[in-house]
């Protein structure tokens, strides 16, 4: 693998760059439904990046939004303001005026957006501090849940033509309930890699971010380095989420006429090996291969469907280096016991600023089966659905923006029954939070009131099934062997939920005030209450509030 990538750095290198280059916008919710939510609004799809695949890349996201500027000249005091905050955000790469700091400090922050830049022909750089402080109180919890994160963020350009991204943090957590639940479970805190015990019941690692970004040709760009990656248009994904922590990858996108073709191939952590307290430990860690492509074509700039596939082996093989190859004829002619994924997915903008997406993901397929011609709940038949929509100012009120989801996924999708074969990364899910065995509702509420305060309305149904103990398995801990169930079942008869029946009700209202350029107060309560078979009910409720600089929140909805 280290040679594979070498090669295809070296060669992207030596190719002819033809345009000036930018790093990645990185993935935060908040900031990237803003960006989606004009897409949706005007009703047709961006000339400039794929909203189904992210994170984007800064100048094609500023290039779209200089755009809409110039033509959208009704524009509401809300919206002008958003265009010009995303716009000031990655201000090197707009062609329209840019907002200056009215008394800049000893040379920093002359610029909202950077603590401090260095721009000439040849080096572009901007830096910036990271932090994250935030504390709350759990209902029976004495001690206090907080998050301390600080770090720093470094991004810019070499002679315009190779664009750089480097993030890192240092943080101590202490998290509600639910959450380090999860943690202590899988063995592995979520969204995150390495980590430590932080005195008595918290949690601490070290978060790091780094890629560089170029043009092979004028429609074909590569990125290489370590990040989280999103597929698909939901809160959600079924195909590849943010949710594991980042790893090595290197990916290609080629978007030319109407077509848009990612190729990725990313090394990931297959386990991890703990020391006696359970902590993990110096050790060199299994690794696994992972290697993605998907092919999008748009349809009358308001309709996008594509098609993708998706392989985990637990060593590299040259075969999978090809980017227009169909995996599954691969693993058959190789006869490898690899796992592949294939699936497709959709988005279609109407009128009025409305949105119809989905994904579906199949793992396993018998025909007969599949369609309940020779049995019912085939153990064999896996698979994963989404189905969402979304209303950009909704009921004609300005900057009301409404989403609603829904989310399934079969018994034992995403496991494997060879070694290093299933679908995570160090023990946590790539695709879903839950891994499989569950269905799920989400709807989700933000409004805009006035230009920095933003409102935010989240609730959550979920229904999956857990295992009673380690040793059995019902199909939704993805961390294990498909062939190994310990169950009274068969091969048939099962169904989403099986096992320890678990209810998830959810809700989270939150309020953020941007005071400043990035800089953030935020205030969220929330309520969680969980029922188990056959054991009493979990309910809880927590009350937060932080401030945050350069730090993107990240999904407690589990």
């Amino acid at each position: 693998m280290d040679r594979f990538l070498f090669f295809l750095i070296g060669f992207v290198l030596i190719s002819q760059v033809v345009s000036a280059q930018s790093a990645y916008l990185p993935f935060d919710r908040d900031k990237y439904h803003l960006i989606e939510r004009y897409e949706i609004r005007n009703g047709e799809f961006s000339p400039d990046f794929n909203t189904g695949f992210k994170p984007y890349r800064r100048d094609r996201v500023v290039k779209y939004l200089d755009s809409l500027t110039v033509q959208n000249q009704s524009l509401g005091k809300v919206d002008a303001f958003n265009l010009q905050y995303l716009r000031d955000d990655s201000w090197e790469f707009s062609g329209l005026p840019t907002t200056e700091s009215e008394k800049p400090l000893w040379g920093i922050y002359r610029k909202p957006s950077d603590f401090y830049h260095y721009r000439d022909r040849f080096f572009d750089l901007h830096v910036n501090p990271v932090i994250s402080l935030g504390g709350g109180v759990e209902r029976g919890q004495e001690d206090l849940r907080f998050i301390n994160s600080r770090g720093i963020e470094l991004r810019g350009s070499v002679d315009r033509k190779i664009g750089f991204y480097t993030f890192m943090t240092m943080n101590e957590v202490v998290f509600p309930t639910w959450m380090d639940a999860y943690t202590r479970e899988n063995g592995a805190v979520p969204g995150e890699g390495f980590w430590k015990f932080y005195e008595q019941n918290g949690f601490s690692y070290f978060s790091a971010l780094g890629h560089l970004s170029f043009n092979i040709t004028k429609h074909v760009q590569a990125q290489v380095g370590h990040d989280r990656n999103f597929v698909g248009e939901g809160n959600r994904s079924l195909i590849l989420s943010d949710f594991s922590n980042p790893f090595m990858f290197f990916k290609i996108n080629t978007k030319i006429w109407k077509l848009d073709f990612t190729n990725m191939w990313g090394q990931m952590t297959a386990d991890l090996v703990y020391d006696g307290r359970g902590r993990p430990t110096d050790a060199r860690f299994p690794q696994k291969w992972f290697s993605h492509h998907r092919l999008g074509i748009n349809i009358a700039n308001k309709f996008n469907v594509g098609v993708f596939e998706s392989v985990m082996a637990n060593s590299w093989d040259w075969n999978y280096a090809n980017p227009v190859i169909f995996y599954r004829w691969v693993e058959h002619m190789l006869g490898t016991p690899d796992k592949v994924m294939l699936g497709t997915d959709f988005k279609w903008n109407f009128y009025p600023a409305m949105q119809l997406y989905g994904q579906f993901a199949l793992d396993e397929f018998v025909f007969g089966e599949f369609f309940g011609i020779d049995g019912e709940n085939s153990r064999r038949n896996k698979h994963g659905v989404q189905l969402g929509y979304k209303y950009v100012d909704a009921f004609k009120i300005s900057n009301l923006d409404f989403q609603v989801e829904y989310n399934q996924v079969r018994p034992y999708t995403y496991q494997e029954k060879f070694e290093y074969g299933s679908f995570t990364n160090y023990r946590t899910p790539l695709t879903h939070p839950r891994g499989a065995n569950f269905r799920e509702g989400l709807a989700i509420v933000r409004y805009q009131p006035i230009n920095r305060l933003f409102l935010n309305l989240t609730g959550m149904y979920q229904l999956h099934g857990s295992d009673p103990s380690p040793e059995v398995n019902y199909g939704g801990d993805v961390n294990k062997n498909h062939n190994i169930t310990n169950v009274e079942l068969g091969l048939f008869g099962h169904t989403i939920g099986q096992g320890v029946k678990n209810e998830i009700y959810m809700g989270t209202m939150r309020a953020s005030y941007m005071w400043k350029h990035n800089l953030f107060v935020d205030l969220s309560q929330t309520f969680r209450q969980q029922q188990i078979e056959g054991q009493s009910n979990l309910s809880t409720s927590f009350t937060q509030m932080g401030i945050r600089l350069n730090f993107g929140l990240r999904d407690q909805f589990l």
